[in-house]
């Protein structure tokens, strides 16, 4: 055993059997499961939070497949990197063999344009198996043609019960805690802290225990959070409460709190963390928390997304917290995040319904004949430029999906809609 190395390290697993959650894509009826037990590997890309096993797993698919494992860090590779890696992958895998090697990119959202493109080539030819491992949505971060070439999978943050099994695994096999008599009386604290990371809550656990002198160890939660705020620093540091952090800083712009809007946004800040990302969050919440009540936010919030990608840090954080004050300041209305939800769910449980008839275009002589677009009432050729007529599927006519908030912008569009639309929909 290396006495440097971390707990999270020593008891990272080794098979699929060894493997704790995630059982959606290694369980029974997993989705890459029979992947696995057949060797038949797609190019992949984990998408997670952190600490959720995407290495772990990366090098469990080599091992359980007998491929030849490449890795590469996107923080320090570049392209003459990924090009040698490609060149070392090409030739062990041989001219008569279908296990192609598995070359691994940890935080592949931080490649740029370029990186990625390099890798298309050797992806397309078979020349090796791609997994990427991020923590960022690849539809935002990886490129398109890369990311049509490689199958998405979705790793969940550890539940109660899958942290419970790391932390009574570790007090049984690891070979240091082993030897001392470890009794968990309450893991509530832990949990807690982790916040569904398992690197973090092994690590934090090995840190506790390593602070009693007496191998009669009993944790509690407040012998946890008495530990643990001494090293509050160290932890935030990493970047591991990405995830709480940006959700306390989107529920402050919810919740109209300006003050701590911008305390999130500096811990952000000062973290380090990626200055398109929160402008991304920032323009989703324009649209999903503000929306119709001030259409200007969203506007704000695009024109914030493209000038921090340009400007960077460190002037960004004088425009983000622009954007983000503006946001909390805001009438808020989730309106039309909420018919867009009720549309979907309509769709889902009616199917593809037909459209009418009078609204179809028209574009040949033959849909005229059948009477496509027959009776379409052009709308700026009556008064006020409104036309009574159907456009829902008649098995859903007179369903009312979206309704107005009640802010002073879409009071004025709620009336708007009773004046135009007051014998069918209920406004």
């Amino acid at each position: 055993m290396n006495a440097n190395e971390p707990l999270a390290e020593r008891l990272r697993p080794k098979t699929l059997e060894d493997y704790v959650s995630q059982t959606h894509l290694i369980g029974e009826h997993g989705s890459l499961t029979q992947h696995i037990k057949h060797g038949l590997i797609p190019s992949m890309i984990f998408w997670g939070p952190p600490g959720t096993g995407k290495t772990t797993l990366a090098n469990i698919i080599a091992t359980e497949s007998k491929r030849p494992f490449y890795t590469l860090s996107a923080i320090n590779s570049g392209v003459k990197d990924i090009r040698d890696v490609i060149e070392k992958a090409k030739q062990s895998g041989g001219l008569f063999t279908t296990k192609n090697p598995i070359l691994f990119i940890d935080e592949i959202h931080r490649f740029s344009k370029s990186q990625q493109d390099s890798l298309l080539q050797a992806v397309e030819k078979g020349w090796i198996t791609l997994i990427g491992a991020t923590t960022e949505n690849p539809s935002f971060e990886v490129i398109s043609a890369l990311l049509s070439r490689c199958q998405v999978y979705i790793l969940n943050a550890f539940d109660k019960q899958d942290l419970e099994t790391l932390l009574k695994r570790a007090i049984t096999t690891d070979e240091g805690l082993s030897k001392k008599n470890i009794v968990l009386k309450e893991t509530n604290a832990l949990l807690k802290i982790s916040g569904g990371d398992a690197r973090k809550l092994l690590n934090i656990f090995e840190l506790i225990v390593n602070a009693f002198d007496s191998d009669d160890i009993e944790i509690t939660d407040e012998i946890v959070l008495k530990k643990v705020q001494n090293n509050t620093v160290r932890y935030d540091k990493t970047g591991e409460q990405h995830y709480d952090i940006i959700s306390a800083f989107i529920k402050s712009i919810r919740g109209s709190d300006p003050n701590a809007a911008v305390y999130w946004l500096a811990r952000m800040i000062e973290g380090g963390e990626d200055v398109k990302f929160i402008a991304r969050r920032l323009l989703i919440a324009a649209s999903e928390d503000i929306g119709n009540a001030n259409p200007t936010a969203l506007v704000i919030a695009n024109n914030t997304f493209q000038a921090v990608s340009t400007i960077g840090y460190p002037e960004s954080r004088i425009i983000l917290s622009q954007c983000a004050t503006y946001l909390a300041c805001s009438p808020k209305s989730n309106a039309s995040y909420m018919a867009i939800g009720n549309a979907q769910k309509l769709v889902r449980e009616t199917g593809d319904l037909s459209v009418p008839l009078e609204i179809r275009n028209a574009p040949t002589k033959l849909m005229q004949e059948l009477g496509f677009g027959d009776n379409y009432k052009y709308a700026h050729n009556y008064s006020n430029n409104f036309a009574n007529q159907e456009f829902l599927p008649e098995d859903i006519k007179n369903t009312t999906l979206y309704q107005p908030g009640n802010n002073t912008r879409e009071n004025a569009h709620r009336e708007f809609l009773k004046q135009r639309w007051k014998d069918k929909y209920d406004y």
